[in-house]
């Protein structure tokens, strides 16, 4: 594994000394644990403001819209 050294704020450091606490085996398993929950929140951002903008562009099409609700006619509910 990599090391790194990192500065932290007062607080984060007392929140890192309770690990236990929150079941983790050592401060370094919560900091990596944190690190991917922010990964995936920030992926998961990128993804609903991808989703939007493509929302966006289908919502402006007004060919795509009648090509695509023209598909549906008759689609089994």
């Amino acid at each position: 594994m990599i090391q790194t050294k990192v500065s932290l704020l007062e607080e984060h450091a007392n929140f890192l000394k309770k690990y236990k606490k929150y079941g983790f085996r050592n401060r370094s398993d919560l900091v990596r644990e944190a690190l991917f929950r922010l990964q995936k929140e920030l992926e998961e951002q990128k993804l609903m403001a991808s989703a939007d903008l493509y929302a966006e562009l289908f919502a402006e099409d007004e060919e795509l819209v009648e090509l695509t609700e023209s598909a549906v006619v008759g689609w089994p509910e």
